[in-house]
């Protein structure tokens, strides 16, 4: 048995009131004078060992009062079996303090709900403490209980989220040189599904006992801007630009208010709609506006919501008219498919030269495509080897049936890789690298449904470690459809598909375009930016090796975010740096600054959370329990469970006692009465 407020069992020493009591009784001596001796019948003898014996029963009633009394104010518990065992020395408290918790129960926020049985978690228990929050830890080692009370103090609603197995793998690496055979995790959170998974990672909790608290459920409705992006990857001076924004509602009932979307351009209204959801709860607008400046422009979105405003508004940052310069090299006749595909776009400056009419200078070119390459001569490999090693990026479209040792005698040139035949077997795609540069931030996603391109007939290539090769695109026996390779700054993409109708359809497929794009503005660096605050999220910036060190500014910080070169430029996480919403700008001390727009988490937006009563099924096992948090009773410690309420048990025997003393005194005084009379 222990105490959950062990110092009211000082109050013991009140037990010695009535033992005074009874020996100062014992001492006193009550003549009692008759009239008469005819009242003598009248009196009822008892013998002075009854009168001790009655007294003796008082002071024990007097003495379990106040003891049972004591111990219902110190409110002794019983541990639960699964969390039975010795105590452990540290004690590991989780915060959720993601935007969700920024809900509010009564007058008080899910946050400061958390926070307060933070505080009651760290008043009960002894040892050392461990506080992790959606940031990063506030120290990775233990801290003393002063010391963890004040980091409890400092946790504010942060722009970060986390989910179960990065808290849990996070606490494993806290804790794998602590001496500590098991530690204790509170998870104080609301459990949002999104975050906190169905069922538990058994390895994960390896060392840990798991103590589930969760903050009360609140009801609430949230309409929020889920994302926003435009129709062209560039936006144009004097031209109608499209915004696609979709919207999203959660709440078990559509929203009674009439919401009012508006789209801004550097301060200015530009358009505006009213979203009506469909049953998905979800819809989408598409905004159009014209803008009459060079450069840098920012574009916010807003979103009326009178319940949760933290993702009511949208940012991003975008330049107009960005100088995406390809040079297009013909080995014999031009290729309808990529003159369409560049002329889509009114963003690329296109020249377009047979390949024996190579440029002197090639510098100024972001891509420079070779169509129906068939011949491979010196001239050409220095010439893509120089634009490489400046950066700049090159691809490769080979023609069909073309001679493979002239072809390789020029790849051998470049980098690592060779033709080693050529498959006529039709086959298609099988897996794309989401996480390659050329899709990631290029789709909101790829559809299920969407179809992978086919082929006739490929080249099989092989490339060395030195190679650096990524397949993008992959058949399904692994070999590239679509690869890239790093030997030097710039990226060389080669495509081993020829492009005509009769080898496949890559150049009507649902990828060709876009990836044209990407291939000329990663060279140069992107011109739209969008990115979430508080995630590793990279953004490619155009900047020569001989620079400085990018600093960050804006919304009251100028700070060095984690950055990497990489071709002409570099990429840089801005989201690892900005946590605040809001328009933040690179810059190395020139005058040729990029701005880049930083919002909230949007998987904070949908607050479905578990019910506690699945999580306790889902979530069972010897060491792992559950509590509703209730942070308006100080006695809340959701370490110290217990199976029985003792506390009550103690209140009862205390009124019982206090009875049967009652009773003890009023059938003395009867007596008395009688004698009297």
């Amino acid at each position: 048995m222990q105490f959950l407020y062990p110092i009211f069992l000082t109050a013991g020493l009140t037990l010695l009131i009535p033992i005074l009591i009874h020996l100062f009784n014992l001492r006193r001596y009550k003549t009692v004078l008759f009239p008469h001796t005819r009242f003598l019948k009248n009196l009822q003898l008892h013998s002075r060992k009854q009168s001790q014996l009655r007294y003796k029963w008082l002071l024990a009633a007097r003495l379990l009062f106040l003891s049972f009394l004591i111990l219902a104010f110190a409110q002794p518990f019983l541990a639960q079996k699964n969390n039975a065992g010795q105590k452990s020395n540290l004690s590991a408290i989780y915060i959720d303090n993601s935007q969700s918790m920024s809900l509010r129960n009564g007058q008080r926020s899910l946050l400061d709900i958390a926070k307060e049985n933070a505080l009651h978690l760290i008043q009960a228990n002894t040892g050392r403490f461990l506080i992790l929050s959606n940031d990063k830890p506030y120290s990775y080692k233990a801290l003393s209980r002063q010391q963890a009370i004040d980091a409890v103090n400092t946790v504010q609603l942060s722009s970060n989220s986390k989910n179960s197995t990065q808290v849990l793998t996070e606490l494993q690496s806290i804790i794998q040189d602590d001496p500590s055979e098991m530690v204790d995790l509170y998870y104080c959170s609301d459990f949002q599904q999104h975050h906190f998974s169905s069922s538990p990672d058994i390895n994960l909790l390896r060392h840990i006992r798991f103590n589930g608290v969760q903050i009360p459920q609140v009801k609430a409705q949230n309409i929020y801007i889920d994302t926003a992006f435009f129709e062209s990857p560039v936006i144009q001076i004097g031209q109608s630009n499209r915004l696609i924004v979709k919207s999203k509602y959660y709440g078990e009932e559509a929203p009674k208010e009439t919401s009012v979307l508006q789209l801004w351009v550097d301060g200015s209204v530009k358009s505006a709609a009213t979203p009506v959801f469909n049953k998905k709860k979800e819809h989408y607008d598409t905004l159009s506006f014209q803008i009459n400046d060079v450069g840098w422009q920012k574009i916010g979105l807003t979103l009326n919501d009178a319940h949760i405003h933290f993702d009511d508004s949208f940012s991003i940052a975008a330049r107009s008219t960005p100088d995406l310069s390809v040079l297009l090299l013909n080995e014999s006749q031009q290729n309808v498919y990529i003159q369409a595909a560049l002329r889509s776009y009114s963003g690329f400056k296109v020249t377009e030269q047979g390949k024996n009419n190579i440029p002197n200078d090639c510098s100024k070119y972001n891509l420079i495509l070779v169509n129906g390459l068939g011949t491979f001569d010196n001239h050409l490999s220095n010439t893509l080897i120089k634009a490489l090693q400046n950066g700049q990026n090159v691809c490769l479209f080979i023609e069909p049936n073309a001679p493979v040792s002239a072809i390789n005698t020029g790849l051998k040139r470049i980098a690592d890789i060779q033709i080693q035949g050529f498959d006529t077997t039709a086959q298609s795609v099988a897996t794309v690298q989401s996480e390659s540069r050329l899709v990631k931030d290029m789709f909101e996603h790829i559809p299920e449904n969407v179809q992978l391109p086919y082929t006739q007939n490929h080249y099989q290539i092989k490339a060395g470690l030195s190679a650096n090769q990524q397949s993008i695109l992959s058949f399904r026996n692994g070999d590239p459809f679509f690869a890239v390779y790093s030997p030097f700054k710039g990226q060389l993409y080669f495509c081993t598909s020829p492009l005509d109708a009769k080898s496949g359809n890559f150049q009507s497929s649902y990828f060709f375009v876009p990836f044209l794009y990407q291939m000329a503005s990663l060279a140069k660096g992107n011109s739209i930016f969008s990115v979430v605050g508080g995630q590793k999220q990279a953004i490619y910036i155009n900047q020569s090796s001989n620079q400085h060190l990018l600093h960050l500014i804006g919304n009251g910080i100028d700070a060095i975010p984690p950055q990497r070169a990489e071709g002409m430029g570099v990429q840089v996480f801005v989201g690892a740096i900005a946590q605040k919403p809001g328009f933040y700008y690179l810059s190395s001390g020139n005058t040729d600054s990029t701005w880049v727009a930083v919002n909230m988490n949007r998987s904070e937006s949908n607050l479905a959370v578990w019910d506690i009563d699945d999580l306790k099924k889902n979530w069972s096992g010897k060491n792992i329990s559950w509590q509703e948090a209730d942070a308006e009773h100080p006695a809340f410690s959701a370490k110290q469970q217990y199976s029985f309420p003792l506390w009550k048990l103690c209140t009862i025997l205390a009124l019982l006692m206090l009875g049967i003393e009652t009773y003890l005194l009023s059938k003395n005084l009867i007596k008395q009465d009688k004698i009297t009379t």
